[in-house]
């Protein structure tokens, strides 16, 4: 690759050094040591150290020295049996799942896992990725080892890393703040078939895991930076990459004193002599693999950093793909709790995506053993010798490569690369006119990258591993093909295949449970009301985006008495405050109320008029304190609830009836149930993609629809008070719920349909902490979900009160106001006008979501301005501590206890309270 200026090739952050000559002071002298033994010199080093006894003439100098080599030879032999001390840092993708359980089966005496670290700026959300982990580790019992992830850090537009800065964003789009792009993670589905998926597991994790007591909790949760500084400073460690290089490359770049106590650092991905697999981003970008194009100039820190690297690139596991014959030979060997997990967590992926081919041969899925390979060929190079010893499982060889990270031509500041665009100075120190300096993919249908018409095409190649010769070379060990099972007789056709069937079996450190076996009366229960002789009222569908005031508020609507409010659905969305795989604790208030008989729909993850592959307007909810980590785990509290046995569920070919119903789904089977003349009030609280979605494919909604109650708006009228869009500076007047999806808010609110709006403006009249939490304090009776909205409410107070990062927490608080106002109306004392109004949507981030009182608008919405607080607090306080309509199991330890003792009386119980 030649540069624009040959007098900066060099990254000053790359180490002087890159060619072949200077590998040998790489690493720390353990490391080389290592690097330098061949197979022989292994065994030598693991052999038991034995003497001869002396002859009987010996001299006493003589047996002096004998004794110094044997006490030598025996001190060789403990160093050289010592484990190796291994950090993993992981995306948590399926194919991660089988890696990890395959590297913890291993003996501890041989390969130790001090600590994992999770990447999630890639293919898993951040608090759905650590409480996953978590809970594998619990199954496995290893509470012993640190898990990081994420960090609230932040990086200066100079390139200065602060401490703990996370994994969330890549480099590229590091900053002050955990709110930013996702060039590159637009690459990856964020529904079905992506990150949701990923995040639940397709399902089974809920269905399987046991859930351990460790789990995310906010300004508690040790992070990536953290974790790894505290394991390579405690002694050398060997890192094994399955994700992004985010991680790794902030730690080499934060603390480069560590980079000795790497002895090597092997890589799963990359794509050297072969195409990439970006299937979703292939027109635009043909040569990268996802873990690499996931943070490209992450993954040319660690590659330039002179840690030794091996690599395991898509040249290697392109073949071993999971075969006919290993997914039958896998199904029929399934004796540990891990071989199951992994099974049923492979078996999801193959249904989901795949076709199972027929007949014989060894049919290719479509899947490959991407992750778990890699860490075969790392403990295997581990076990015979880094570099020329002999790896059971693959062949490898030297290779010169590099990382692309920008485009040519460079230095060409087009907009594209933050790096040095608007810089006098570019970030980081970065050399002009460097390898750097050019084009920055800027997302999957960049316009850049593809130039239509004749024969000419250019194509972006951020993220591929270049082989390459010259300075900008780095010597590389790369694993090129997978080796054939050696037994011919045996139908898996890959000697990998027959270890990690082998080692997921071993009944050595086999996994303790599930969550079927932890408990000796474990039962899935559904809980629903008995509506004989009932009285039903109005028929309600509740659209939320998951924020914590989204949970009070269901809680609330479900303790309302059903002859007044009869909760039918509840639809989420998934371009909001949470990510969509939060639908799961949805479920678990449902089931904690007694109330598994209301439906849940599957709302979009994209905002309207923007592809399913987009971040357009989500971009500015954090991803870190305060964002998708906290409203993922609510706060850390989702653990404490009671676990539904209704759950996600992906497409499934092989079983449709079970998967998760799409919101518009959900909407068609609550109009046919309604009776003659009967109609549904809708209240929002979130973004309004998924009714603008309903509006738009069923023409006849609005006949059906009596009002609809939209929480959110800010009514520019007065010119004073702002939004609270707090992370776009630029956009001073909008509300989050309508800057997430202008245009989905435009078509409501300009549209025909009967609308009261609870904007902003009285939303923060009642968004006190103490006013809320002396009301509840009033009430000497408590219900399980009082407690539980207390503990909320009252650990949002203590996080705005420690943190920054936390200063918007009473935007929650406001939301609550639409559920009561929409039971109770007059009680309130409210004030409300009629005004037109009009929505700016898809137009600049600067004035998009912005509502203005316009006469010429054809639309009059009912406004809330006023109400009196006091009554709204006691309302609600008392609402939540009746014992009417209360929960029938409260909380997670309460099940467990349930399921550990006979359950006949209690079911009794439960029969009459739902009566």
């Amino acid at each position: 690759m030649q540069e624009a200026n040959p007098a900066a090739r060099r990254s000053p952050l790359r180490r002087a050094t890159t060619s072949s000559a200077a590998a040998s002071h790489r690493s720390a002298p353990l490391a080389r040591a290592r690097a330098a033994d061949g197979p022989a010199s292994m065994v030598i080093r693991r052999r038991t150290a034995t003497t001869a006894p002396a002859p009987a003439a010996m001299s006493a100098h003589a047996r002096t020295g004998m004794a110094v080599l044997w006490f030598l030879a025996v001190a060789a032999a403990s160093v050289a049996a010592a484990p190796r001390r291994l950090l993993v840092d992981t995306d948590m993708d399926t194919d991660d799942l089988l890696a990890l359980l395959y590297i913890l089966k291993h003996s501890r005496s041989e390969f130790d896992v001090k600590a994992i670290t999770i990447n999630a700026n890639e293919w898993s959300d951040a608090g759905h990725a650590v409480n996953h982990l978590y809970d594998i580790l619990y199954m496995m019992g290893r509470d012993d080892v640190a898990v990081g992830v994420g960090g609230d850090g932040g990086i200066s537009g100079a390139g200065d890393v602060r401490p703990d800065v996370g994994g969330y964003l890549p480099l590229i789009d590091q900053g002050m703040s955990t709110a930013g792009g996702c060039r590159y993670r637009q690459a990856i589905p964020p529904g079905r078939g992506g990150r949701l998926d990923v995040d639940t597991n397709s399902g089974v994790r809920r269905g399987f895991l046991p859930q351990g007591p460790r789990g995310y909790r906010p300004l508690r949760q040790p992070t990536a930076q953290r974790v790894m500084a505290d394991t390579l400073s405690a002694g050398p460690t060997t890192v094994i990459l399955l994700g992004a290089h985010t991680n790794l490359a902030l730690l080499l770049m934060t603390h480069p004193h560590l980079r000795r106590n790497v002895e090597r650092a092997y890589v799963s991905g990359g794509a050297v002599r072969v195409p990439g697999n970006l299937f979703t981003a292939s027109a635009t970008n043909p040569a990268a693999e996802f873990n690499i194009f996931g943070d490209p100039f992450a993954a040319y820190q660690v590659l330039h950093s002179g840690v030794p690297v091996t690599l395991i690139p898509l040249d290697a596991t392109n073949t071993i793909p999971v075969t006919e014959e290993f997914y039958a030979e896998f199904r029929r060997r399934q004796s540990t709790y891990e071989a199951q997990y992994c099974f049923q967590s492979l078996d999801e992926v193959l249904a989901r995506h795949m076709r199972r081919t027929a007949g014989g041969g060894h049919a290719n899925t479509g899947y490959y053993m991407w992750d778990s390979f890699a860490a075969g060929v790392a403990l295997s190079s581990m076990r015979h010798g880094e570099t020329g010893g002999v790896n059971e499982f693959a062949e490898l060889e030297y290779m010169n490569i590099t990382v692309v990270t920008s485009n040519e031509p460079y230095g060409a500041r087009d907009g594209s690369n933050p790096f040095f665009d608007g810089r006098a100075t570019p970030k980081f120190g970065l050399q002009e006119g460097g390898v750097h300096s050019g084009h920055v993919q800027t997302g999957i249908r960049d316009a850049f990258c593809l130039v239509p018409g004749g024969n000419r095409s250019r194509r972006c190649e951020d993220g591929y591993t270049k082989e390459l010769s010259g300075p900008e070379a780095v010597r590389v060990y790369v694993a090129t093909r997978a080796k054939p099972n050696a037994d011919k007789n045996s139908s898996l056709n890959r000697e990998f295949f027959k270890s990690f069937l082998e080692v997921l079996n071993l009944p050595k450190n086999a996994g303790r449970f599930n969550i079927s076996t932890q408990f000796p009366h474990y039962r899935e229960i559904l809980y629903k009301p008995d509506f004989r002789n009932v009285s039903r009222g109005k028929p309600v569908i509740f659209d939320i985006d998951m924020s914590p005031g989204d949970f009070v508020s269901l809680i609330y609507l479900l303790k309302e008495p059903r002859e007044v409010i009869d909760l039918k659905a509840v639809l989420v969305s998934g371009n909001g405050w949470a990510n969509i795989a939060s639908i799961d604790i949805v479920y678990d208030v449902l089931h904690m109320m007694g109330r598994d008989d209301v439906l849940v729909g599957l709302g979009n993850t994209t905002s309207l008029g923007n592809p399913t592959l987009g971040c357009k307007n989500s971009y500015a909810i954090p991803h870190g304190s305060g964002g998708f980590i906290d409203s993922d785990t609510l706060y850390g509290l989702a653990r404490s609830l009671p676990r539904s046995p209704r759950r996600y569920m992906s497409e499934n070919l092989d079983h449709p009836e079970r998967q998760q119903p799409h919101a518009y789904d959900v909407w068609q089977s609550i109009r046919k149930q309604l009776g003659p003349g009967e109609k549904i009030a809708v209240l929002t609280s979130g973004p309004l993609t998924n009714l603008a979605n309903i509006s738009l494919s069923d023409i006849d909604a609005s006949s059906v629809i009596e009002r609809v109650y939209v929480v959110g708006g800010h009514i520019r009228d007065s010119g004073h008070d702002k939004g609270n869009v707090f992370t776009v500076p630029s956009n001073r007047y909008a509300e989050f719920n309508m800057f997430l999806d202008p245009l989905a808010a435009k078509t409501i609110l300009e549209s025909s349909l009967n609308i009261t709006l609870i904007p902003l403006t009285v939303q923060r009249k009642v968004a006190s902490f103490e006013g809320i939490l002396a009301a509840l304090e009033q009430h000497t009776q408590h219900t399980p979900e009082s407690k539980f909205v207390r503990g909320l409410i009252s650990l949002l107070q203590k996080l705005q009160r420690k943190q920054k990062l936390y200063d918007h927490m009473d935007i929650f608080l406001g939301e609550v106001l639409g559920a009561v106002y929409m039971v109770q109306g007059s009680n309130l004392e409210p004030s409300v006008k009629v005004k037109p109004a009009s929505i700016v949507a898809n137009t600049t981030e600067s004035t998009d979501g912005q509502i203005f009182a316009r006469r010429m608008s054809a639309n009059q919405l009912k406004i809330l301005y006023n109400l009196n607080n006091g009554i709204y607090y006691n309302h609600l306080a008392k609402s939540l501590a009746n014992n009417k309509q209360s929960a029938v199991v409260g909380s997670f330890e309460e099940q467990k206890a349930i399921w550990s003792r006979p359950q006949k009386q209690f079911m009794a119980n439960i029969a009459k309270d739902m009566k």
